[in-house]
């Protein structure tokens, strides 16, 4: 079985967003799919692995916080669960963002794009949380850098607990003479920071990313590798 560990949100729209992305890895992969979430909604990540042992569990998170190194591990202890690598860092993802900027673009005009983009992260005040977003930044700048002769500067920003805050990168970026800021969410389903951005009065911002058909494809990779490396050691352990 493969269980999609996620945050969770009060917003209706977070779990069509989720549903929409099981529909694609099952489309894609024949692997039906499963959904425990960590806080808000049900059914938690406790109960699905509860009544699936032996799972391969990845988290649909785009950092590497307290959920992904403490949470998840706390919650699959004595479950016989796989635990993959998050999302944070996969090229995949600056890729996903890059679609959904270009979408965000053609809203506000068909031959205009973004002068300068702010890469906008949920934030983690753990070491190390932050280094997704970061690292998306990073190569979503390197893609646009490949795609046209215009240099497009790109900063990460956080929406709670690290800094800079949105509002300073973009305040940053006005003061620098940009007035075509885009805020790519770097973000996996609507909620309150998806509010939050829609709210920023930025030039536009692009929607989010869990399903995106490259976060499908990403997810079905982790599963694979997983169930290849348990079938490996089952196999070393039976010589």
């Amino acid at each position: 079985m493969l269980v999609l560990a996620v945050h969770g949100s009060a917003a209706p729209a977070a779990a069509a967003t989720s549903r929409r992305l099981t529909a694609a890895i099952e489309a894609l992969s024949g692997v039906h799919a499963l959904v425990g979430h960590l806080d808000v909604q049900r059914p938690s990540l406790a109960e699905v692995v509860r009544e699936h042992p032996r799972s391969v569990v990845v988290p649909l998170l785009l950092g590497d916080g307290y959920h992904r190194r403490v949470d998840i591990p706390a919650v699959l202890e004595g479950t016989g669960c796989v635990l993959t690598e998050g999302l944070s860092g996969e090229r995949d993802i600056a890729v996903a963002l890059l679609g959904r900027l270009r979408e965000a673009e053609r809203r506000r005009g068909p031959y205009t794009r973004a002068d300068a983009v702010v890469v906008a992260g949920a934030g983690s005040s753990r070491p190390g949380g932050n280094a997704g977003t970061r690292t998306c930044a990073a190569q979503l700048a390197a893609l646009l850098e490949h795609e046209g002769p215009e240099p497009v500067p790109v900063l990460p920003a956080y929406l709670t607990s690290a800094g800079p805050t949105v509002p300073e990168a973009l305040a940053s970026l006005r003061a620098a003479g940009y007035r075509r800021i885009a805020v790519a969410a770097h973000l996996l389903a609507p909620g309150r920071f998806t509010h939050a951005l829609n709210g920023s009065a930025a030039w536009t911002v692009s929607e989010p990313l869990a399903d995106h058909p490259r976060l499908a494809r990403l997810v079905i990779g982790r599963y694979e590798s997983a169930r290849g490396t348990r079938a490996l050691r089952a196999a070393r352990l039976a010589c």
